[in-house]
């Protein structure tokens, strides 16, 4: 008989702890005397946010501007797509095959400054950096607020975030803000692995980072099984008889502590990380990177019904001593390190797209592809570009948008935007759209102070189906 996988012991006393950080984190809620609004429903049961933790070059990827000065237009050339009238990068050649299924935003610019993941995932464009901010005062995040409004019957996360916390610094983005502990993802670990003498020091050649996301990763062994989970549980119930416990927002003990263990022995949820899964085709198909990988398991997440999923390249320098892995932040070798990613971008992409199509799920998940920010249109003496907020691209595919289309437009050097500017919260509140949630819901944080989930921003029209 084969055993069950391993627990470590920090996600046995999650499950069991789930309560308590519900109850003592949990305080958000609709705005007082208001329900749900009512909304057509949206086109989009699934979300899956691909995101380029550093600040994607969007000059050298979708806004190419071939004609423009020789100290900003970059070292690459445009190709066309399937739609006519729409380049993008030389290295991005499958990308350019579902364009038709796609928009493209050229102007998006925000001004929360450098490496700060707030906006993209919240809307919100918070002054300072993530790092100086505190999680528990902050709008949550798009997943959070799918998690918060999910049935209480539903038993499967709403949202998940892989492969790994974003940056290692937390999930001060990502995460559920005022909402609480309790509506934030579940997150994966991943240990990053590498080629065999693969150069881990050289940022010009930046190397492979190959892995695969785990709920419950083998390396973490203490002697807890879901065999043993299960028993322990049952145990559990025999020898419980203190009253029931309640949160503030009238939810009890046991309530969190079988979410907690249905999201750890889920069949559904563990299916999508079965190692058996990765044959050689995927490997193949997704390039066998980490980055790859996690875009393979959140398409079998969607296909279980998860709404909302993350999947981050981040860096991973701060797990590994001399390793030169920045992610996007390109300050040096733009062009040398992008010759590596985007083949692995243009890959991980378009086998996305292809096996949501293949399986039908495609007419029914919001495909996002997004950064932090943008990079300087000048190249710099390192041959590299710097922080840039005034104008970057977003791209949006799949359900509830009008593919074949470019909204926005920048100046010659797409440094700025000339017309068509969205903000992130304009991005979030469109994701809203498509998911049939209304982006002026508002809720109530820890002083009971209305937020609209969206932040004020607006759908973009003109890209919507």
């Amino acid at each position: 008989m084969q055993s069950s996988p391993a627990l470590s012991r920090r996600q046995a006393l999650a499950a069991s702890t789930a309560a308590l950080a519900g109850s003592s984190l949990a305080s958000g809620r609709l705005a007082a005397d208001s329900q749900v609004p009512k909304r057509a429903v949206g086109k989009a049961k699934s979300v899956i946010l691909l995101y380029l933790h550093g600040g994607a070059p969007s000059q050298d990827m979708f806004d190419m501007k071939p004609a423009g000065p020789v100290e900003s237009r970059g070292e690459f050339k445009p190709i066309s797509t399937n739609v006519p009238g729409i380049d993008i990068c030389e290295h991005l050649p499958r990308m350019a095959r579902w364009m038709d299924r796609a928009a493209l935003l050229r102007a998006v610019q925000h001004r929360a400054g450098c490496h700060n993941e707030i906006p993209s995932f919240t809307g919100y464009e918070s002054p300072t950096g993530m790092q100086e901010l505190n999680d528990q005062h902050l709008p949550p995040s798009m997943g959070s607020v799918c998690e918060y409004l999910k049935s209480p019957t539903e038993r499967l996360p709403a949202y998940v975030s892989l492969p790994n916390p974003l940056g290692y610094l937390g999930e001060t983005g990502p995460g559920a803000g005022f909402l609480g502990h309790r509506y934030s993802p579940l997150l994966t670990t991943a240990h990053p692995e590498f080629d065999a003498g693969a150069d881990l020091k050289s940022r010009p050649n930046p190397v492979k980072v190959r892995g695969i996301p785990r709920i419950n990763d083998s390396r973490l062994i203490d002697g807890m099984t879901l065999d043993r989970l299960r028993s322990r549980r049952s145990l559990l119930s025999q020898l419980d008889v203190t009253p029931a416990r309640q949160s503030a927002d009238g939810l009890k003990f046991d309530q969190f502590q079988r979410w907690g263990f249905d999201v750890l022995t889920s069949h559904q949820l563990q299916s999508c990380f079965d190692p058996a899964l990765f044959d050689q085709s995927v490997k193949e198909r997704y390039g066998n990177t980490l980055f790859g990988n996690s875009a393979f398991i959140a398409s079998k997440l969607v296909q279980q019904g998860v709404k909302f999923v993350n999947v981050i390249w981040t860096w991973y320098f701060q797990l590994i001593g001399g390793l030169q892995d920045f992610g996007w932040d390109t300050h040096e070798h733009n062009f040398s390190i992008l010759r590596h990613y985007l083949p692995q971008v243009d890959l991980v992409y378009s086998s996305l797209m292809e096996d949501l199509e293949r399986t039908g799920l495609l007419d029914e998940t919001l495909v996002v592809l997004t950064s932090d920010f943008g990079r300087t249109p000048n190249v710099n003496q390192t041959a590299g570009r710097d922080h840039w907020m005034h104008c970057y691209s977003t791209l949006l595919a799949g359900a509830g948008i009008r593919g074949g289309t470019v909204f926005g437009s920048s100046d010659k050097q797409a440094a700025w935007p000339v017309d068509g500017p969205v903000r992130p919260a304009d991005i979030c509140a469109t994701i809203y759209d498509c998911l049939g949630i209304d982006p002026d819901l508002t809720i109530l944080d820890r002083l009971n102070r209305p937020h609209k989930i969206a932040q004020g921003g607006e759908p973009i029209q003109a890209i919507l189906a």
